[in-house]
């Protein structure tokens, strides 16, 4: 046994390993996570902005394709006009239209993840 007590002190100089969760400690991860009502909260309000995404992409769409075969049999002695029209005419609407949703469904994510990670972790 030392004689000093001071020699028995021992200085911690790095940060701490853990850190004590206060009792006002508030993170939207483990709602999620632990599936409480918050948590549903938050999982439905992505689910809802990734279903108005899609619905609007649903409807272009409808709008786009829906009237062709109307068109089509309107003029029934242009059979060579279906084919230009379903072949290249709205090829690259399509494209145009799938790449837009990709990045709203993604920037929809990000501002959840935004939402759930960033904001309270500060």
């Amino acid at each position: 046994m030392p004689a000093d007590p001071a020699e028995r002190r021992v200085t911690v100089t790095g940060p701490p390993r853990r850190s004590r969760r206060t009792s006002g400690y508030y993170r939207p991860r483990t709602e999620i996570d632990e599936q409480t009502t918050l948590g549903h909260t938050y999982v439905r309000s992505l689910m809802r902005s990734q279903l108005r995404v899609a619905l609007v992409v649903f409807a272009v769409l409808a709008l786009l394709v829906g009237p062709l075969p109307l068109v089509f049999a309107a003029a029934p002695e242009v059979r060579r006009l279906e084919w230009l029209v379903l072949g290249f005419c709205l090829y690259a609407p399509l494209i145009l239209l799938a790449r837009w949703y990709v990045r709203r469904a993604e920037r929809n994510e990000e501002d959840f993840v935004r939402l759930v990670e960033d904001r309270w972790d500060r």
